[in-house]
C-alpha cells in the first residue's frame, strides 16, 4: 500500500472517531485517558486545562501516544496508533478554532488563559486491522 493511501486512510479514521485515548508516560508507567482530537494533517490537538497532571506528565516525557477508532463491534474496526511527542500550544488563533460550546463546562471561554490544547507530533502512525492485513506503518516525513 502506498504512502499516500496509507495517509488518506488515516486521516479518514482520525476523523471520523474524534474521541480517542491519549496515554501520557507517569512515574515511568503508562497512564491513559479519553480525548477528544482534532486533526491538521496528522498533527493532532486536544483540549485541556493547564492545571491538571497530564501537563505536568508531558513536561517530564513528552512521550505520549494516541488510539482513535475501533469504537464498533471490535472484529473488523480498523484503528490507528500514533506514538509522538506532545507539547503545549496556548495559541489564542488555535483556541477560537476549535472552540466548542460544550467546552463551557471547563472553561470560561476561548480566552480562558487555563485553555489550553496538546499538540501531539506524530513520529510514528500505524494503521491496525484494516481488511485482515498486517499493521501498516506510514512514513513521517519532515514537512508531510
Amino acid at each position: 500500500m502506498s504512502n499516500q493511501v496509507l495517509k488518506e486512510q488515516v486521516a479518514k479514521i482520525i476523523s471520523d472517531h474524534r474521541t480517542g485515548i491519549l496515554s501520557s508516560v507517569e512515574n515511568n508507567k503508562p497512564h491513559s485517558r479519553y480525548m477528544t482530537f482534532y486533526n491538521d494533517d496528522l498533527t493532532l490537538f486536544t483540549p485541556t486545562k493547564m492545571d491538571t497532571e497530564k501537563i505536568e506528565e508531558i513536561e517530564k516525557n513528552p512521550s505520549v501516544s494516541v488510539l482513535l477508532g475501533y469504537e464498533e463491534k471490535g472484529q473488523s474496526d480498523a484503528y490507528v496508533e500514533i506514538l509522538g511527542t506532545s507539547s503545549i500550544n496556548d495559541s489564542q488563533a488555535l483556541k477560537k478554532q476549535f472552540w466548542d460550546e460544550s467546552f463551557n463546562k471547563w472553561f470560561d471561554g476561548p480566552e480562558d488563559p487555563n485553555y489550553v490544547f496538546l499538540q501531539i507530533e506524530p513520529e510514528t502512525v500505524r494503521i491496525l486491522n484494516i481488511y485482515g492485513e498486517h499493521p501498516q506503518e506510514l512514513t513521517i516525513e519532515n514537512g508531510e
